[in-house]
């Protein structure tokens, strides 16, 4: 891919360094808001997890995904779940936890972790719109048995906005698989939350620890800035 014009490289003010946005070639990832993981009422909430701390994160994902899509970007959103006969889950995953409740089973919202349940679609706030991807992972991590890396190659992009929950867990392993791949990743601290608050500062410092290891950290305010709408 020939390098860019640099005067179509908008800087973003992030952590370690800024960091070259170029909309063209970036896509905006928002991972895993689910109506399970961040609705009173649901698998969250019934396992004792404050939902509050994970819906802080929505109104500025959704002030990005409207820039995003105003500046032409490419978007992608992810949801983590299951095939409805769970062939698709594996065992060591269906075990972990030693949960009363287990994915497959009833919850508050349908079956737990499977697809096409009403918790497992993303909430209203954020939802997609017509055109853009919508990726169905059965793992943590967004690259991992799905067809993202293709979509994203098919379109140019080296570069990835993260958004999403939890900053640990999904955010976290998507970011290290796309540092992998090549890709360039500015994680938006604001957009991203986990029911753990040290766990979403830890997670945040490790990415941008030693000069950016696994990419950068921004406020949302400072990628709305580099789009022109802060």
């Amino acid at each position: 891919m020939p390098e860019p014009h640099t005067a179509d490289v908008r800087p973003v003010r992030a952590e370690p360094y800024e960091f070259p946005l170029l909309p063209a070639t970036t896509a905006l990832v928002i991972i895993d808001m689910q109506r399970d993981f961040l609705e009173p009422g649901g698998f969250g909430d019934a396992l004792g997890n404050d939902v509050s701390l994970l819906r802080a994160a929505i109104a500025p994902t959704a002030a990005v995904l409207e820039a995003a899509r105003r500046a032409g970007m490419t978007v992608v959103h992810t949801r983590e779940g299951h095939r409805s006969d769970l062939s698709d889950l594996a065992p060591a995953k269906h075990r972990r936890g030693n949960f009363a409740t287990k994915i497959g089973d009833a919850g508050p919202m349908g079956r737990i972790l499977v697809r096409g349940e009403a918790g497992h679609g993303i909430i209203p706030e954020l939802a997609p719109v017509a055109g853009e991807p919508v990726i169905d992972k059965p793992g943590k991590g967004a690259f991992f048995a799905t067809d993202l890396e293709a979509i994203l190659r098919g379109r140019g992009i080296d570069r990835l906005i993260v958004c999403g929950v939890t900053t640990e867990v999904c955010v976290h392993t998507t970011v290290r698989e796309a540092n992998d791949r090549g890709f360039d990743c500015l994680v938006l601290a604001d957009c991203t939350a986990s029911y753990f608050p040290e766990f979403h500062a830890a997670a945040l410092a490790m990415i941008r620890a030693q000069g950016g290891i696994f990419g950068w950290v921004a406020p949302s305010s400072a990628l709305l800035a580099g789009l022109g709408d802060g």
